[in-house]
C-alpha cells in the first residue's frame, strides 16, 4: 500500500546507470523500475556484480542516475541541489551496511543521538530516542559502550538503531546481517523486520540468503539491469 496521499514512498522510472571503465561504458542498470509501498519489505536478490549496491546508491540519493527518475514521497529527486538531496536523506532515508560503519570514538548511545542531533532534534530528546531504540535491540545496559567493545551483533543493532533515530520512510540495507554468523544474523535480522514492521517503514533489503529473503513480504531481482520479479 501506498501511505494516505496514495503516494509510494519510493518509486524508480526507468532508472539507468552506466560506468566508464577503460573498455569503455559498462551499463549496470538499463531501464530499472520499482515501486516500495508504506510498511513494506522487499527483498533483493542477485548475484554478485549486477546492480545490487548501484541500485540502493541511486535509491537512497547517493548516486545520479544516468537516465531515468526517482521519486521520494512523489518528488523527483534529479534536478534537486546536493544540499536538498542531502535534507531528504537525512529526514526521509535511513540506510543499514553489512559493515556498521559506526563512529568509533563515540558510544552507543552516541552513534544514535548525533544523527537526529543533525536533523534538528533537540539533545534530550535525541537522546530519548536512542536510548528507546537500544532497548527495543537488547542493547539497554550496554548505551556507554563504544563500539570497540560490542560484539558484531551488537555494533550492527546499533547500526540499525541509527538508521531508525529519525524515523525515516524509506530503509535501505544492504547485506545488514551479511558479516555476522548465523545464528546472530538470524536473531539481528528478525529484531531489524519487527521494528521495520512496527513503524511503517517501506524498506528494500539487499541480501544472499534465500531464507532471510522469504521472510519478507516480496522478492526481487535485477535481470539485464532491469527490476523484475524473483523466481
Amino acid at each position: 500500500m501506498s501511505d494516505a496521499s496514495g503516494v509510494p514512498p519510493l518509486r524508480l522510472a526507468g532508472v539507468e546507470r552506466r560506468y566508464r571503465t577503460e573498455a569503455g561504458e559498462l551499463p549496470v542498470l538499463t531501464g530499472a523500475d520499482l515501486v516500495l509501498n508504506a510498511g513494506e519489505i522487499v527483498a533483493l536478490v542477485a548475484p554478485s556484480g549486477t546492480g545490487k549496491s548501484t541500485l540502493l546508491h541511486l535509491a537512497g540519493l547517493l548516486e545520479r542516475p544516468d537516465g531515468g527518475e526517482v521519486f521520494v514521497e512523489g518528488r523527483a529527486a534529479g534536478t534537486l541541489s546536493d544540499d536538498q538531496r542531502t535534507a531528504i536523506r537525512r529526514g526521509t532515508i535511513g540506510f543499514v551496511y553489512q559493515f556498521h560503519h559506526l563512529l568509533p570514538e563515540f558510544t552507543a548511545l552516541e552513534n544514535v543521538t548525533l544523527p537526529q542531533m543533525a536533523a534538528a532534534t533537540p539533545r534530550a530528546a535525541a537522546e530519548a530516542r536512542a536510548r528507546e531504540l537500544l532497548a527495543a535491540f537488547g542493547l539497554a545496559g550496554r548505551e556507554s559502550h563504544r563500539p570497540g567493545k560490542l560484539s558484531g551483533g551488537e555494533q550492527q543493532r546499533v547500526a540499525i538503531a541509527r538508521a531508525l533515530a529519525n524515523r525515516p520512510r524509506i530503509l535501505l540495507a544492504d547485506e545488514p546481517t551479511g558479516n555476522l554468523d548465523v545464528g546472530t544474523s538470524d536473531r539481528v535480522f528478525a529484531e531489524l523486520l519487527e521494528a521495520v514492521r512496527g513503524q511503517g517503514v517501506a524498506a528494500l533489503i539487499a541480501t544472499h540468503n534465500p531464507a532471510l529473503a522469504a521472510r519478507m513480504d516480496r522478492v526481487v531481482t535485477l535481470r539485464d539491469g532491469k527490476v523484475e520479479p524473483a523466481g
